[in-house]
């Protein structure tokens, strides 16, 4: 076991393996939400049981939250592959993950040149883990804020859904230890995307994420060009677009307490840009559509 294999082996030098136990309390409840309607759940189709899961891990600058995420993982999920994805990481990050991948055959490290950010990321670990034959993908931060004990009720949930969001806004869902402008800037946001997207999603810019890789392949991978934190708003719109089924599992998000956030003013400006123009296309595409049933039903109203 993971547990057995700690205790034989030695810890690669400076590492500081520190054995936590999960708090089960934080553990969610079977509870989901399905963004389907009645006649599209009758009609679902069976889905194949997932066998090859590989959890994503983007890493920047992230030595001191590295080892023991992925100690979590390994110890919630023994079967699940960690795939970290360095962004060559100043602070040594990569040689670290390195080591972690040296001790175990179930951690991999992916190293990209430089930082370019979560977008581009998380499309290098989807490639990569379609081109290994992984069956399904996590996303899920370095920094402990998704906590891996969680990650067997998003999985769970995954056996009969397309993509499985782990929800902070849905009932049963919560966060610990945010500032107020934090949590108003979330629950903003996710109500500017519904408002202008119509998505039935209560958190449509959350990072813990299951995704099938057949679903991924459905989404048109190679059109996406966010790069900031709107990537989940963006792949949550296509999957919807594309009538996949999309599931919302309550989590207690966690903020960080070691490392600095990786939000800036320039992601949020990129949210906002990108969002109000898929928007306004969706919004004008409507009206487009409306006013063709009008015309369509009284030729002679375009007359007047």
């Amino acid at each position: 076991s993971w547990a057995g294999r700690r205790e034989r082996l030695e810890a690669p030098a400076g590492l500081g393996f520190q054995r936590k136990s999960p708090d089960r309390s934080d553990t969610p409840s079977r509870r989901h939400i399905d963004h389907r309607s009645k006649e599209d759940a009758l009609t679902e189709p069976l889905r194949p049981p997932l066998s090859r899961t590989a959890v994503l891990i983007p890493t920047y600058n992230e030595k001191d939250n590295i080892v023991g995420v992925v100690e979590r993982v390994r110890r919630s999920v023994p079967t699940a592959d960690v795939v970290i994805l360095d962004d060559n990481s100043p602070d040594g990050t990569g040689a670290i993950a390195d080591d972690l991948a040296a001790f175990d055959p179930q951690v991999h490290v992916i190293h990209r040149p430089g930082k370019a950010g979560l977008g581009a990321a998380y499309l290098a670990g989807f490639e990569w883990a379609m081109d290994q034959g992984y069956d399904s993908v996590v996303e899920m931060d370095a920094d402990g804020s998704h906590q891996p004990e969680q990650l067997p009720a998003l999985l769970d949930a995954a056996r009969s859904a397309d993509v499985v969001i782990g929800s902070r806004w849905v009932k049963g869902g919560r966060i610990v230890n945010w500032p107020a402008h934090r949590k108003a800037l979330s629950i903003g946001g996710n109500i500017y995307v519904k408002a202008l997207l119509g998505m039935p999603v209560m958190d449509a810019t959350a990072g813990y994420r299951v995704y099938r890789t057949d679903a991924l392949e459905k989404m048109g991978l190679g059109e996406v060009a966010s790069q900031g934190y709107c990537f989940q708003t963006d792949l949550t719109w296509r999957a919807i677009r594309k009538g996949l089924r999309v599931v919302e599992v309550p989590i207690t998000f966690v903020e960080r307490e070691v490392g600095n956030s990786k939000m800036s003013k320039d992601i949020m400006v990129e949210s906002l840009r990108r969002i109000t123009a898929w928007g306004v296309g969706h919004r004008t595409a409507q009206a487009k559509g409306l006013a063709k049933r009008v015309t369509d039903r009284d030729p002679q109203w375009h007359q007047l």
